[in-house]
């Protein structure tokens, strides 16, 4: 068949939607490509604990790891921060019920002294470590093959009556910094993480992308998944499984390249399972032992999250003191930001 000039261009004119059409319905039927992440193996981790290790940085005797990073001129910093004086607590309310995660509540027994006055007084008593209770981790909280932070020995430092070095009495006169909200749900448009997700160093670069930041040496930096707003509206459930929203191992390096002086979150950091064989909590192991940065664990970060976002400000003074307890693994503490 022959078709004139006219009718070639009439016919190419009719046909060029319906490929226009075409192309587009392909491309919308195309699957959605997501970003491969390697498999973190032990041999790869037991290396990142060499290249990540700060042991000597400040010296053989050195205890107090990363918070040497927040100097005189970092507190200052973090001060500048305050500029409306308004302060949030990032505790958990204390939980006094067990549950499945929360397998040694909180314990307060008060009584009243009736002698003439009339007197409240009470006692309390908590095992901190775990996965519902705000707190802080020490240095000497974790070992990996026999050593804690800067080369101490465990067997040596840890003993019946509390540990020698690593203390959280090191750290009593306190944290006050520059501190960091990342909002990994307000990142992704949803209310939280749901259990197992993992977080990986892109989404923290694209969280200081998206905050116009950026982390730096000696912040305290925390980590919000959104834990305590779905618990508080789904209920609690097993932090083994399904486990918890966190960072992946791969973040561990973005850590130390960051150089922060201290990490929390509302969990416990770690993504759980951890899907590193042979290592439960590969954040806590690296930035405790390896980099000697202590961790606030079981943060409440939802007020805090409201407060930030109605602000547009990610960046606040950070004050906490744990309890002056020579000998202690952590410390029961309430975190305070100010802006």
């Amino acid at each position: 068949m022959h078709l004139s000039k006219k009718s070639s261009a009439a016919l190419l004119t009719a046909a060029v939607p319906a490929l226009i059409w075409l192309a587009h319905s392909i491309t919308i039927a195309a699957p959605v490509q997501t970003q491969s992440h390697p498999t973190v193996t032990k041999e790869m981790f037991d290396q990142w604990m060499t290249e990540m290790s700060n042991w000597g940085r400040w010296g053989k005797d050195d205890q107090m790891g990363t918070i040497n990073l927040i100097t005189p001129a970092k507190r200052k910093q973090g001060l500048g921060l305050a500029k409306e004086g308004v302060s949030f607590s990032l505790a958990r309310d204390v939980e006094k019920e067990k549950a499945i995660d929360n397998p040694q509540p909180f314990s307060l027994k008060m009584g009243v002294g009736r002698d003439g006055i009339v007197r409240g007084v009470d006692q309390i008593s908590v095992s901190y470590h775990g996965y519902i209770h705000t707190h802080m981790d020490a240095l000497c909280h974790f070992s990996y093959n026999g050593k804690v932070y800067n080369g101490y020995s465990d067997r040596e430092i840890l003993t019946a009556d509390g540990a020698t070095k690593n203390s959280v009495g090191a750290f009593k006169g306190g944290i006050m910094s520059r501190g960091i909200l990342i909002d990994i749900p307000a990142l992704k448009g949803v209310d939280y993480l749901e259990p197992g997700t993992h977080i990986y160093p892109e989404d923290l670069d694209a969280w200081e992308k998206k905050a116009h930041l950026k982390i730096s040496s000696g912040d305290v930096i925390f980590l919000r998944t959104g834990r305590f707003a779905r618990r508080d509206k789904m209920g609690p459930w097993n932090t083994g499984n399904p486990g918890m929203a966190g960072l992946d191992a791969l973040c561990l390096k973005w850590l130390k390249q960051r150089d922060i002086a201290m990490v929390g979150s509302d969990a416990v950091m770690d993504v759980m399972p951890s899907g590193v064989e042979g290592v439960v909590q590969p954040i806590h192991t690296g930035v405790l032992v390896a980099m000697g940065t202590p961790i606030f664990d079981n943060c409440d970060l939802e007020l805090l999250s409201r407060e930030a976002s109605r602000r547009q400000r990610w960046e606040f003074l950070i004050t906490a003191a744990p309890l002056a307890v020579q000998g202690g693994t952590g410390s029961p503490l309430n975190p305070i930001a100010t802006f």
